[in-house]
């Protein structure tokens, strides 16, 4: 199969994010013909100029319209693109040199209808943003789901760095309007339809993430109340692993109440684990700093995702609740 690949890039208020995205695609190794296609989801800060500037040395194309959240944006901007495979990135990644030669070497040779990647934190990257990367993709905190796994059967890509053929973007009718949550209910839904999905290794790119500990929160909180939304939508994909940070936040608590009521070695458990978060990270980054940084990004992640996933279970897997009217933030009209 002779692959036209046309990367769909949504953006909103962010012109800085695309100018270093654009800039990573001047140093990719590809001489075949391929398309970036952008577009702004009804920013009030406008990237145009940006575009412009990169228009001679890359195949851009521009598009602006209303506002509709990042799904339906990349519906837009898949309906607009010549290609036969679509690659989503979000705009705050970065790619590296290699990644379409990977991803297309690797799908000569086994093709799939969709494709997840993992996401890398960039040497530029702040602490911050690395004691991040490392909450998210690390074993030792999520299994590697998102950064190591090297073969997944229906694995569930994710829209920061995932491909997908025309052929099931037209079969499946593209993103629907939660968000976040969009990627993984696309997945399961091309799923639904016959397509295979996999992960391709060293497909990976450089994903900055929230750079504020505050957003960081915000982020995690809005997935943990999407997945029981999902779980009941897609029932095949529910996962007791879903239920982990909750456990966590549980056993944070008795750790602390049982070492400050009856003895204080009720507190080593949580303290070991801790002194492995930050071990393994200051390795990995090669810095103690992110190593403490990393136990910060650890509370935060699994008690903002824990408690906002207990939260929508009890309202929309055992009160039975309708998702868009007991949450509607997380939905795009």
């Amino acid at each position: 199969m002779d692959f036209y690949f046309s990367f769909i890039i949504p953006v909103y208020n962010r012109p800085q994010e695309v100018e270093e995205l654009l800039e990573s695609f001047t140093k990719l190794d590809y001489s075949r013909e391929y398309e970036i296609v952008i577009v702004e989801d009804g920013s009030t800060i406008s990237s145009e100029k940006i575009v412009n500037t990169y228009s001679k040395s890359l195949p851009l194309t521009y598009f602006f319209k209303e506002n509709s959240g990042p799904g339906l944006s990349r519906n837009f901007g898949m309906q607009k693109a010549k290609g036969n495979y679509f690659i989503i990135l979000d705009s705050d990644c970065l790619v590296p040199s290699h990644y379409l030669k990977t991803v297309e070497a690797f799908l000569k040779q086994n093709y799939y209808d969709c494709y997840g990647g993992a996401d890398a934190a960039h040497s530029s990257f702040s602490s911050i943003q690395k004691a991040i990367n490392f909450t998210m993709t690390s074993f030792i905190t999520t299994g590697g789901i998102r950064g190591n796994k090297k073969s997944v059967n229906r694995f569930e890509p994710r829209s920061f760095n995932m491909g997908i053929s025309k052929k099931a973007f037209t079969e499946t009718g593209g993103y629907g309007k939660i968000h976040p949550g969009e990627d993984p209910d696309l997945s399961q839904r091309i799923l639904k339809k016959g397509f295979n999905t996999t992960f391709i290794p060293n497909a990976y790119v450089y994903h900055k993430r929230r750079i504020s500990w505050k957003k960081f929160y915000t982020q995690v909180k809005k997935f943990g109340l999407v997945r029981p939304i999902l779980s009941k939508w897609h029932p095949q994909s529910s996962k007791i692993t879903f239920w982990f940070p909750f456990c966590f936040v549980v056993f944070v608590t008795l750790s602390i109440l049982l070492s400050l009521g009856i003895h204080w070695q009720f507190f080593i458990p949580l303290a070991v684990y801790l002194a492995m978060v930050l071990i393994s990270s200051a390795i990995t980054n090669k810095s103690v700093y992110i190593g403490l940084l990393s136990i910060l990004a650890l509370f935060i992640q699994f008690f903002g995702y824990g408690i906002a996933f207990f939260k929508s279970s009890y309202y929309i897997r055992f009160l039975n609740r309708n998702p868009e009217k007991q949450f509607p933030f997380l939905f795009f009209n």
